[in-house]
């Protein structure tokens, strides 16, 4: 085009968009759409490629029903606020359905006490056994405070764990390798942030209500 003609399409356009600007939300909208679908496309390949990872590690523990047909997956610090929130919710959903796997990886982010807090966890898990585990779990996730040495002490002795045995364990090689081989799984697969979590082929990056995660887990069972 000329120089007046492309002015004059300019100014078209311009008259056009101030007439109708629902158009551009549309346009951002549609925008949207595809680089979410984009998205959920490159992290369903991504769990195809960390399939046995995130599924047999040989060390995560496996809570809900172990024989389960459908397998959640979650990353999860401690002391993030999100997993605290989430924690309830997964519990509900793994209770009512009765046929669903949960897999915890600790995935500790955000600073020491985060790092204490998987540390005492997986010790517990060694030591202790997956029920001890579990129970410690739970009494982390609701843990006040900071998870001093006389807090984990009380905790675990309220549960009536060996204290000793696992502040001894959690300074073990075996433990710092399976935080770093966790840590290394999350750089594969992209995940930064948590709770972030694996329904069967679907990434769930972010915490969600428990209408969420029981409809992506109806969608995931349709799947052919």
């Amino acid at each position: 085009m000329t120089e007046e003609q492309s002015a004059a399409f300019d100014a078209l356009v311009r008259d056009y968009l101030m007439r109708d600007p629902q158009v551009i939300m549309d346009a951002v909208a549609v925008l949207e759409q595809r680089q979410n679908q984009a998205q959920a496309e490159a992290d369903r390949d991504l769990v195809t490629a960390n399939l046995d990872a995130l599924l047999d590690d040989g060390f995560s523990y496996v809570g809900g029903n172990p024989d389960g047909s459908f397998t959640i997956v979650e990353f999860l610090d401690y002391r993030c606020g999100y997993c605290r929130r989430a924690a309830p919710e997964v519990e509900s959903l793994i209770e009512a359905d009765g046929d669903i796997r949960l897999i915890v990886k600790e995935f500790p982010i955000l600073g020491e006490a985060s790092l204490v807090s998987s540390r005492f966890a997986i010790a517990t898990l060694i030591t202790e056994g997956p029920d001890a585990y579990k129970a410690m779990h739970d009494g982390l996730v609701a843990l006040d405070g900071n998870p001093t040495e006389p807090a984990l002490s009380r905790l675990a002795s309220s549960l009536g764990l060996d204290v000793d045995a696992i502040f001894e364990e959690m300074e073990s090689e075996e433990v710092a390798r399976r935080i770093a081989e966790t840590r290394a799984l999350a750089q594969a697969m992209q995940i930064s942030g948590t709770p972030s979590f694996v329904f069967g082929g679907t990434m769930l990056r972010g915490y969600a209500p428990i209408d969420a995660m029981t409809q992506i887990v109806a969608e995931e069972r349709a799947r052919p």
